[in-house]
């Protein structure tokens, strides 16, 4: 355990010093910001269920944010209760505002990936299948996974989280999105043969 927190440490003092710099701050400060209270993912959620075709991916965008809000936000965060790194790491310097939540796990990352992992992998069943229930553009898939990853790691850049944080909110976003995905499609199959 003590060479996770050193490494969790070093890593985010390696991104301070290596990384920061006039021409990145500003862009990972706008980009960290896009994942606040899930204001992005739950835009581009509403913005789905307005459009028909889209609808079905929309709903399981949305029972996606919901999971992550309920196990990341209200059970992990406050079950775990670890400190911020910038409260803890000497030297390390926050560059957006402060959080007043706990610290594991990512919440702006599990969000991101329960949604972003989603919408790309209902893309994916889409260009496999075919299926109506599922569509959403392949190029659309790519770009909401990319959106999810360049906001996972800005809230490393920005010192406002440790890499284990982001870590556990990709694998929660992730494992929350798969199941949605699964539970879904069981029961479309379900109905379909019906």
């Amino acid at each position: 355990m003590e060479k996770i927190l050193w490494l969790d440490e070093n890593i985010l003092l390696w991104i301070q010093e290596h990384m920061r710099n006039d021409f990145l701050t500003p862009l990972f400060q706008k980009i960290t910001s896009l994942g606040d209270g899930g204001l992005i993912w739950i835009g581009i959620t509403i913005l789905l269920l307005c459009i028909p075709k889209m609808r079905k991916v929309g709903i399981m965008s949305a029972e996606a944010l919901l999971l992550s809000l309920l196990i990341n936000n209200l059970w992990l965060k406050n079950w775990i209760d670890r400190i911020r790194p910038y409260e803890v790491i000497d030297g390390l310097e926050l560059i957006t505002r402060r959080a007043m939540d706990p610290s594991f796990p990512s919440g702006h990352t599990a969000a991101s990936f329960s949604a972003g992992f989603l919408m790309w992998i209902c893309s994916r069943e889409y260009q496999k299948t075919g299926r109506q229930e599922f569509y959403f553009p392949q190029a659309a898939g790519w770009l909401v996974l990319l959106l999810a990853v360049l906001i996972g790691f800005s809230r490393l850049y920005v010192g406002v989280h440790y890499p284990t944080d982001v870590l556990a909110g990709t694998l929660s976003g992730i494992l929350i999105s798969l199941a949605v995905f699964w539970c879904n499609k069981k029961r479309i199959d379900k109905n379909s043969r019906l």
